[in-house]
């Protein structure tokens, strides 16, 4: 018989949760009106009950290697039944990050509503599994009975509460896929069974952003192999494209804009033996929480493989931990100035050329975008007013204010301080920092007007209502747009960027020899 100890009280951030609900499903496979399995045979059983012999790991023992690893490791965990999620708002209240681990195949609805919402308030997933969330099942008896249909046109429950249809989550009329939770799904991945199962023994991850946090300490970089083993038997990917080279999600299988692939493997050849698929590592944001996902069943017991052991250890720290803010999306580029309009993210560089790319977490390339002559400061309003239209506003280096018409040229709407390293427009007002020196440039006469200090203020922008500047001292901090003197609020560490930008709630940053990176306006909440 196999259990779970529940911690009386939480002993560790990190709680891991046995798939206990999905070992049960595989129980007496194959033997008529017993087994949930096989998933199309006319004799399969569409209620099974945890009150019986059996229920125990698959022969494969995929969760076996990570429980195994974690404590000579030296990560001293929490575990639960993943049935304990069923319910589970209180248990999760006590811990960071929640662990998903080998083959956590069926979720109910309790459970995933759960988990949802632990990670929307600000707790962490780690899904260090595959085919992750694929079923949904319903508990009845109290919690004894496991009940899954897989088929909504047997299933009582479709005609009066379609959303509890036991079901593939993505499927109707359930229609909640599960990228929506953990960025990937089954559906777009791959799968290889039977005799052939060793094949995933021959796979690899291909590394697609090595300056991602998940691959610091590991040495591994662009197009790398690594992981061999870690891909089986079932993997979990997303819908993406390529986009000069780098994948992107596309979000059309319901993988939420913000995630972002950090490897992947092609595996569409495993269709000659099960399905043919992909694999996308990734992480995203989902609210105020992180997940991430390995998006394969065999990760755990790959954890002899370097690479895949630093990762874990990254994934672990960093998501147990207290957030310290600032995340890599794009390698470094010889950036002066940054602002954005629309969807993009425009840069100029030191040569006087615009550059440009999306402004997403993946790390995309910048594609030239124009000229922009001798610019050191770039900003763009949150709305146009009566004097100015939403665009590219700059300063150059030489003194003048300049704005990009739509052809891609620049014009010249008047002077500006010289040397200017920032700039800023709020509720139509100008801003610009230049040795210093706090500018405010008044809409009546046309003139600046020195309004505050920031000893050696190398960066400026503004984001819903407030200037946020960085200093010499390698700190960022705020202020309202006062035309008077006022305290600049300490917010965070500016991790040694000189060019600041903000958009949507956000701070992208860079600076010579660092990587594109962002962070929330906000200070880090406490651990």
């Amino acid at each position: 018989m196999y259990f779970a100890v529940r911690a009386a009280r939480p002993g560790s951030p990190i709680l891991l949760s046995i798939p206990f609900p999905t070992w049960q499903a595989y129980n007496r496979a194959g033997i008529p009106g017993e087994g949930l399995y096989w998933a199309e045979h006319p004799t399969r059983a569409a209620r099974v009950s945890f009150d019986r012999p059996g229920g125990g790991p698959p022969p494969e023992r995929w969760e076996e290697g990570m429980i195994r690893w974690l404590g000579p490791a030296g990560y001293d965990v929490d575990y639960c039944s993943a049935l304990d999620l069923h319910d589970g708002r209180e248990l999760l209240a006590g811990y960071r990050l929640l662990v998903v681990n080998g083959h956590d195949e069926y979720w109910s609805a309790g459970m995933r509503d759960t988990v949802e919402e632990f990670v929307r308030r600000g707790g962490n997933l780690a899904v260090f599994s595959g085919n992750t969330c694929w079923w949904q099942f319903r508990l009845e008896d109290g919690g004894r009975t496991m009940v899954c249909y897989r088929d909504a046109a047997a299933d009582p429950v479709a005609a009066v509460d379609p959303a509890l249809t036991t079901v593939e989550w993505s499927s109707s009329p359930v229609d909640r896929p599960e990228n929506s939770m953990i960025g990937v799904s089954f559906r777009r991945g791959a799968g290889t069974w039977g005799p052939y199962m060793q094949r995933m023994h021959e796979e690899s991850y291909v590394v697609r952003f090595p300056e991602h946090w998940a691959f610091a300490g590991t040495g591994l970089g662009e197009g790398d192999k690594f992981g061999r083993g870690a891909l089986g038997y079932e993997t979990d990917a997303c819908d993406f494209t390529e986009i000069d080279g780098v994948p992107a999600a596309t979000g059309r299988d319901g993988t939420p804009p913000s995630f972002v692939i950090l490897a992947t493997a092609d595996l569409r050849h495993w269709h000659r033996y099960g399905q043919g698929g992909m694999a996308t590592m990734g992480t995203m944001r989902l609210g105020a929480g992180t997940v991430f996902t390995a998006a394969t069943v065999n990760w755990g017991n790959a954890l002899h493989e370097r690479h895949v052991e630093r990762i874990t250890r990254n994934v672990l720290d960093r998501l147990s931990g207290p957030e310290d803010g600032w995340e890599v999306i794009g390698p470094a580029g010889p950036l002066r100035a940054m602002a954005v309009l629309g969807p993009v993210l425009y840069g100029a560089d030191a040569d006087g050329m615009l550059l440009a790319r999306e402004l997403s977490g993946q790390n995309l390339r910048w594609r030239q975008a124009g000229p922009a002559p001798g610019v050191s400061a770039l900003a763009v309003p949150r709305e146009a007013t009566a004097t100015r239209p939403v665009g590219l506003y700059g300063l150059t280096g030489d003194g003048r204010l300049v704005y990009r018409e739509p052809d891609g040229s620049w014009t010249t709407l008047g002077d500006a301080p010289a040397g200017a390293t920032g700039l800023a427009l709020v509720n139509g007002e100008l801003f610009a920092a230049a040795s210093g020196t706090l500018w405010r440039r008044s809409e009546e006469d046309g003139s600046w007007d020195p309004v505050d200090a920031l000893p050696a203020m190398t960066a400026l922008t503004s984001a819903n209502g407030r200037l946020y500047a960085t200093d010499a001292t390698g700190r960022v901090r705020t202020r309202l747009p006062l035309a008077a003197a006022a305290e600049w609020t300490d917010l965070c560490d500016a991790a040694g960027a000189t060019v600041l930008t903000a958009h949507a709630g956000r701070l992208i940053a860079t600076g010579p020899g660092l990587p594109l990176s962002w962070r929330a306006c906000v200070s880090a909440p406490a651990s």
